[in-house]
């Protein structure tokens, strides 16, 4: 049996966009909340409809956290970075028929080293798929 490559991509339909999910994820009262500091993901299990992808995130820096946009883009980019590589651990635990809203808010006013923010995106990911 030939074993593939794993995905190492974050498209742009993986990311959440819609504001009706948004307010789903958020303002429905059924998503769940974990913390690795500096980070916080919230998180709601859904239906799958055809064509939906099996992860959608939301990643958010609040401006109060970082005034400079560059600063939060970096760290954007650290987020992505570590979500990219080691999302496959969520989607290999996710049923076919359900659906992941993620989203991973920023929590800290201080720059961490790619590595530690990997570490946190990691521990996150992994605590999420326990829970499912």
């Amino acid at each position: 049996m030939e074993r593939t490559a794993p995905r190492l991509t974050f498209p742009k339909r993986e990311r959440m966009v819609s504001q009706r999910l948004i307010d789903e994820l958020f303002g429905g009262g059924h998503s769940s909340s974990l913390a690795a500091y500096p980070l916080r993901a919230v998180y709601l299990k859904k239906e799958r409809h055809q064509g939906d992808v099996p992860v959608q995130l939301l990643i958010s820096v609040p401006k109060k956290r970082f005034h400079h946009a560059v600063d939060r883009n970096r760290v954007k980019r650290q987020i992505r970075e570590g979500w990219r590589h080691h999302q496959q651990l969520l989607i290999d635990t996710l049923p076919d028929t359900q659906q992941l809203l993620v989203a991973l808010v920023w929590l800290s006013d201080q720059q961490l080293p790619t590595d530690e923010v990997e570490k946190c995106v990691v521990n996150l990911i992994q605590r999420i798929s326990e829970k499912l």
